[in-house]
């Protein structure tokens, strides 16, 4: 079982609470053709991402420690 997080997210959304987790601000976002120039064939898979969201674990009645983002990021980010 492939194992995601409570809520799917944007990559607005992702890298505005990850900037609020490390104390810096997430003001412009980076240009796709930036990213293309780096990553080549492989940009398809930042540029493109995946909707995912757990229903089997839901269905299962699975609890996660971490369900919102943020703070999510804050605990991972602190060691």
């Amino acid at each position: 079982m492939n194992v995601a997080a409570p809520d799917a997210v944007t990559n607005a959304q992702l890298s505005t609470a990850l900037g609020r987790a490390l104390g810096r601000p997430a003001l412009l976002p980076v240009p796709a053709l930036a990213i293309k120039a780096l990553y080549g064939e492989m940009a398809q898979v930042v540029l493109g991402g995946q909707r995912l969201v757990p229903e089997r674990l839901r269905a299962r009645g699975y609890t996660f420690r971490q369900p919102a983002l943020e703070p999510a990021l804050r605990d991972a980010l602190s060691g």
